[in-house]
């Protein structure tokens, strides 16, 4: 069974008020009028029973066809709109066309009507499903940017988690195991060279697992991010990245508040990171330039090798998964990150993060001091697994 199709007409001639049902029910078309002849009727019609259809004429009395057409587009822009009038020149129909109306019928070819309103309604169904579809993509693409950030947040408290318990439990261990190994020492008779040499060894081993503790877990969250702020970070994680290998890489920056808040923190220092990573493993370069600066209310992060020069067809790579996660560390804080390479010429990464957001990004609440997660968590999200975050 078709749908009954509501209908509005504009119209104030009874002849034609009496005319156009009788075409539509001719064509056997379904279809529930509502006749309306003055500007204020029209309007209340729109704003409290929206029709399905607009049938307007070219004029009522103080109410031309544009008025109305304008009208009906300011209150349901969905809403197909065709207008049964006397004769049009050329130049009227064009323009009723450009202003949005579906169609146009003239009052002496109304044979016409029924199969302008049957194709302005497949047309009129077929944008409501594209819009559809458009509405279910951005929700789905809003679910996932919820997840991401979810995830980034996730990631960072269990690496500072990790790294905190890699640092003392293992740390403190392994210091015990070696105050163990000197009391031992201390006790064992001289004659016993070979122990006392084995013992050495062993101490140093311990030292060296130490220090490779140290080592794990600064690289899992460095400490300094968190104590001095992201410039000194960003200077250490530098002058490491150069005694791995032997690129020099040097540092500026006109940052007068090196004490930033940890998302912007942790967002700069991954970025940071990554593209230290991607030049070591892609860029062929032999010196790294990096500044860090603020222009205005925005920090800027900016990365310049004078490497072979990154390609438009390594850029547009969707499999180029750290470019794509430095990407969306940035948006994730209104930012953007901009790409661009010069063949033998080098990279250059530029990195803009508003230090100043919107209230509807990355809400947070402290669980202690140093361990953050989002506030408003998606209800999709924790339905699907069945944790409260």
């Amino acid at each position: 069974m078709k749908k009954e199709i509501n209908i509005l007409m504009l119209e104030d001639d009874t002849a034609d008020v009496e005319l156009t049902p009788h075409t539509l029910n001719s064509g056997r078309l379904s279809a529930a009028l509502t006749l309306v002849a003055s500007r204020e009727t029209f309007l209340e019609e729109l704003e409290h029973h929206a029709p399905d259809l607009l049938l307007l004429d070219y004029y009522v009395p103080g109410f031309d066809w544009l008025s109305a057409l304008e009208a009906a587009r300011e209150r349901a822009p969905h809403i197909p709109a065709i207008f049964v009038t006397g004769t049009l020149g050329e130049e009227v129909v064009i323009e009723m066309l450009k202003s949005g109306a579906t169609d146009y019928v003239l009052k002496t070819r109304l044979s016409r009507l029924v199969p302008a309103v049957q194709r302005a309604m497949r047309e009129a169904g077929v944008r409501n499903e594209r819009k559809r579809a458009e509405d279910k993509l951005r929700r789905s693409l809003e679910q996932l940017r919820a997840l991401s950030v979810y995830l980034q947040y996730v990631r960072e408290d269990e690496r500072i988690r990790i790294s905190r318990q890699v640092h003392d439990e293992l740390g403190q261990a392994l210091t015990g195991l070696k105050m163990d190994l000197y009391w031992l020492t201390s006790r064992l008779p001289k004659k016993f060279r070979t122990v006392h040499d084995k013992t050495k060894a062993m101490s140093a081993h311990i030292d060296a697992t130490i220090q490779t503790v140290r080592r794990i877990a600064t690289e899992l969250r460095p400490g300094i991010l968190d104590d001095l702020g992201l410039v000194a970070a960003i200077e250490w994680h530098a002058q490491e990245f150069q005694k791995r290998t032997a690129i020099e890489c040097v540092v500026t920056s006109d940052l007068k508040d090196p004490i930033l808040d940890q998302d912007l923190n942790t967002a700069f220092f991954r970025i940071f990171q990554e593209t230290l990573t991607n030049i070591i493993r892609h860029a062929q370069a032999t010196r790294v330039e990096v500044h860090l600066q603020q222009e205005e209310s925005t920090l800027v992060l900016e990365v310049k090798d004078n490497g072979r020069g990154i390609s438009e067809t390594e850029l547009n790579d969707t499999r180029s998964i750290g470019v794509l996660g430095m990407r969306e560390r940035a948006a994730l804080l209104q930012g953007e990150l901009q790409i661009t390479g010069v063949p033998g010429q080098g990279t250059t990464v530029t990195v803009r993060i508003p230090l100043v957001r919107g209230p509807q990004n990355n809400e947070r609440e402290h669980e202690d001091t140093h361990r953050r997660r989002p506030r408003h968590s998606p209800a999709w999200f924790e339905a699907d697994t069945g944790r409260r975050v």
